[in-house]
C-alpha cells in the first residue's frame, strides 16, 4: 500500500446482508440473489451502525444482495452510490449454486489444489483469486485517488483480497481475511497507508441473531 500519496480518509468495507445461498450453504459467486429476511434486517441494524459515520460517496458491486444493503446504509447519508463491477463477487464458473457438501464430496482434488495454490488456480469456467484481487484493486485505487471518506459494499473472496493487498500479504493468507455476512470493517489511511481500525465487525447484530 506503499506509495499512494493521498489525502487521510477513511474506507469502510462491508459485506452484503444474508441470503438465502448463505443460508443454505450453496456457492453464490455471481449468482444475482436478494436478500432474504434475515439479511433484510442484517442490513437495518448495519445501516443503524454507520448512521453517524462521515461518508462521502458509496460504491457497490452490481449484485442485488449488495446494492441493497448499500442503499440501506444510503438511507442516512443520502450520498451518491456507484456500482462498480469490479467489486462483484468472484465469477466460481460450474459451481454456482453447489452446496458446500456437494462441492467437497465431488470437487476434493480441485479444492485440495484450490487451497494449496488459491491466488492462481482458475475456477471451471470462473475467475482465480489473483483476477479477482486485480479488478477489484483497480476499483480501489479509483476510490483512494478522491481522497474522500468511502463506504464500499462488496463480498466475501472481495473483501479477503482488498484486504491482502492493504496488508501487503500473499493471497494464500486470505483465510484471515474472510468476513461474514453485515460486518464492517474499517481501514483509515494515512499518508497512503492503510490500517486496519476494526475487522469483521458485527456487533450491531448481537441481540437480532437468529
Amino acid at each position: 500500500m506503499n506509495g499512494y500519496k493521498v489525502a487521510n480518509m477513511e474506507l469502510i468495507l462491508v459485506r452484503h446482508g444474508e441470503t438465502l445461498f448463505n443460508r443454505e450453504r450453496k456457492v453464490q459467486g455471481i449468482t444475482d440473489i436478494e436478500l432474504n429476511d434475515t439479511g433484510l434486517r442484517q442490513v437495518h441494524q448495519l445501516a443503524l451502525s454507520l448512521k453517524d459515520h462521515a461518508i462521502h460517496q458509496i460504491y457497490s458491486s452490481p449484485l442485488k444482495r449488495a446494492y441493497k444493503t448499500a442503499e440501506a446504509i444510503n438511507q442516512f447519508h443520502d450520498v451518491p452510490i456507484h456500482r462498480r463491477s469490479g467489486l462483484m463477487e468472484m465469477d466460481q464458473g460450474d459451481f454456482e449454486g453447489l452446496s458446500f457438501q456437494e462441492l467437497s464430496a465431488c470437487e476434493k482434488n480441485f479444492l485440495r489444489r484450490w487451497l494449496e495454490y488459491p491466488a492462481i488456480t482458475k475456477m471451471p469456467n470462473g475467475e482465480s483469486f489473483i483476477e479477482v484481487q486485480e479488478r477489484a484493486w483497480n476499483a480501489i485505487e479509483d476510490i483512494l485517488m478522491r481522497a474522500e471518506n468511502a463506504l464500499v459494499v462488496s463480498h466475501n473472496f472481495t473483501i479477503a483480497a482488498i484486504l491482502c493487498k492493504i496488508k501487503c500479504v500473499d493471497l494464500s493468507q486470505f483465510r484471515n481475511a474472510c468476513v461474514e455476512t453485515a460486518s464492517q470493517t474499517i481501514v483509515q489511511f494515512a499518508n497512503g497507508v492503510g490500517k486496519i481500525g476494526l475487522f469483521d465487525d458485527r456487533s450491531h447484530l448481537e441481540e437480532y441473531e437468529l
